[in-house]
């Protein structure tokens, strides 16, 4: 990990700056893969199934056997957890709804929006080293909120052509409609483009590693919508001297664990809370069954020291982290500074893992510093507004006029006599 000592703010954005990877390879590979799927379906779909995943499909569909036998296979205490989760998930989220008001702009002229779902929505969900079935409770559930009328999940399946039972668990509790074995480049085409077996969708959510990434920015381009642009997985901890350094080292090696190309940023106001914290970090460490690669995440941390909480705030808005954890004692005051951040964990007790799994919000957020202009996953993320207007004799009396200067200066006179017919109607 680098340590750096009270950098000037001229500095901060070569210290927030993430690392830059020629992708130029990998975007070919990712466009021959699409092109493959789009023109070929299925059959393109088990050949790179057969050639990334290693495993020769007969069906891309989950069987609902395959369902009942995932749901024998997980315990009954994790079922329970998994229920939990998706109930207060299901609570934050319902809270969300959006309820359009008639607003009358003028007189005669009435506005209103209405919040209409995304009609299918595509969800892929990791399933290698790490099967994240909490990120299908937290994409799942919120599209079923929102009343999307079909919900398509794709996941990778193992060298035996099945898929994690826990992610089959998850999918049933929080509603799932169907469930394909496909995973990486050719999930992500098979959802934007349709096959014989897999709907097309209108807009696909969930992480993945970089080609999974890709292959959502090139279908977004002309085919389907996605979520959001995304990189590495990362957290940013501002801690004190009042810290507990055994909590913050165990909150960085959570994100550390993710993979190496995980981003992990402490700013304290304390040098010898970063050593604390430096100690625990080690100790912690051995104990960790991926700490091999742990150790490699951290080789790239970045532990910043500066002069008050007031710019520790600052730096972490340069940052834009995806997590934000203020362990502070003052963090109800900082917590009013935040302005660019994913999602924040307020206090010691606020572990990044409460929200990854079952606080109630959602964990699928902008990295890469897209927080400055992104918002995590929502129910909104599932919904359309619609705006609708009615105007009566009096609405033509009230805006007529000024439409018709308007339309005129910018020389649209189709426009000017779309109104113009209409307030001369009204004098006959």
């Amino acid at each position: 990990m680098r340590i750096i000592e009270y950098p000037q703010p001229s500095q901060w954005a070569d210290i927030v700056e993430r690392p830059h990877l020629d992708v130029s390879q990998l975007n070919a590979v990712v466009e021959s893969v699409l092109a493959d799927i789009r023109e070929h379906g299925d059959e393109a779909v088990r050949k790179y199934e057969e050639k990334f995943d290693h495993v020769a499909l007969q069906s891309l569909a989950v069987s609902e056997a395959e369902m009942l036998e995932a749901e024998s296979l997980v315990s009954d205490e994790l079922k329970d957890a998994l229920r939990l989760a998706h109930q207060n998930i299901s609570k934050f989220h319902a809270e969300q709804r959006f309820e359009g008001k008639k607003i009358e702009t003028a007189a005669g002229v009435v506005c209103w929006q209405k919040s209409s779902p995304i009609e299918k929505v595509g969800l892929y969900i990791p399933g290698g080293t790490a099967p994240l079935f909490s990120t299908v409770l937290m994409l799942a559930t919120p599209a079923k909120i929102a009343g999307c009328r079909e919900i398509v999940l794709c996941t990778p399946p193992n060298r035996k052509g099945r898929v994690n039972p826990a992610i089959l668990m998850a999918a049933r509790i929080a509603g799932v409609d169907k469930i394909f074995k496909i995973g990486g480049v050719q999930a992500i085409g098979a959802m934007a483009y349709g096959t014989e077996s897999v709907p097309k969708v209108y807009k696909i959510f969930g992480p993945g590693n970089q080609y999974v990434m890709a292959a959502k920015q090139q279908v977004s381009l002309h085919d389907v919508a996605i979520d959001m642009p995304a990189g590495p997985s990362e957290v940013c901890v501002i801690a004190d001297a009042e810290s507990n350094p055994a909590f913050v080292a165990a909150d960085l090696l959570s994100q550390a664990e993710h993979g190496i190309d995980s981003q992990v940023f402490l700013i304290s106001t304390s040098k010898e809370m970063i050593q604390q914290v430096c100690e625990e970090v080690d100790k912690q460490l051995e104990q960790l069954p991926r700490k091999e690669l742990a150790s490699k995440t951290l080789e790239n941390s970045t532990f910043v020291l500066v002069k008050d909480s007031e710019e520790a705030i600052a730096l972490s808005n340069t940052y834009a982290p995806e997590h934000l954890i203020l362990a502070t004692q003052d963090y109800e005051a900082l917590a009013e500074k935040v302005v660019n951040a994913g999602s924040v964990f307020l206090g010691k007790y606020a572990c990044e893992s409460a929200g990854d799994y079952a606080s109630g919000t959602n964990h699928t957020l902008p990295t890469h510093g897209y927080a400055m202009a992104y918002s995590g996953v929502n129910l909104d993320s599932f919904v359309r507004k619609i705006t609708f207007q009615h105007l009566n004799a009096e609405g033509i009396q009230s805006i007529g006029r000024a439409v018709e200067l308007m339309a005129e200066n910018e020389q649209l006179d189709a426009h000017r006599n779309a109104m113009t017919l209409r307030i001369r109607s009204l004098e006959d």
